[in-house]
């Protein structure tokens, strides 16, 4: 999980960052992105993607990785932004935006997918980067967290939708609630389980 960062570390870079997104095939809600630096010193062999580990898992490794690693960035894209730019656009924004949310700034980018992002820094995507690549898969477990996070929250203002079970993603029982009540604010009406 070591082999992208130690060969960069190699070659001179230091602020190696992982970037991952969560969130591109819900119905609702936003995608978010998150940026991940960690220091050479990081051991954790329980980091791995965060779609091979349970919620108890991510919320323990959330924590651990927030705490040991050297930096962390946020970025996130709200539906009506993915409706009007379209769901791969608003999730290399997410991308971007987490990218320039890290202090101290990364001197590399690893980015999970086959999809570089508009930056000045030097930058390498890796397809399935969050099986590969130790820091791509510490930012998917915080940009996992983070989303679900969120979506418990709108599950409050929103408690007939049930987005605290489904997280916003298409299940029976999401478009069945579409069907009964219609779209709330929080719905990608581009989406064809919206629309």
């Amino acid at each position: 999980m070591w082999t992208f960062e130690n060969a960069l570390q190699e070659q001179g870079f230091s602020r190696i960052a992982g970037i991952d997104e969560a969130g591109r095939g819900p119905l609702a809600g936003p995608v978010v992105s998150a940026a991940v630096i960690l220091p050479r010193a990081f051991e954790n062999t329980a980091v791995r993607d965060s779609k091979k580990l349970t919620a108890r898992q991510r919320e323990n490794l959330f924590e651990y990785i927030y705490k040991h690693a050297a930096a962390v960035g946020i970025g996130i894209v709200e539906p009506q932004e993915i409706d009007r730019i379209n769901i791969l656009q608003a999730s290399l924004l997410a991308m971007r935006l987490a990218a320039q949310n890290l202090s101290p700034a990364p001197d590399y980018l690893l980015i999970d997918g086959p999809f570089g992002i508009q930056a000045e820094i030097p930058q390498q995507p890796i397809v399935k980067g969050d099986s590969r690549s130790i820091s791509i898969a510490a930012a998917s477990i915080i940009a996992k967290v983070t989303r679900d996070r969120i979506m418990g929250q709108y599950d409050l203002d929103y408690p007939q939708f049930g987005f605290s079970s489904h997280k916003g993603y298409p299940t029976k029982a999401h478009k069945a609630a579409i069907r009964q009540y219609g779209c709330c604010p929080i719905h990608r009406r581009t989406f064809s389980g919206v629309k």
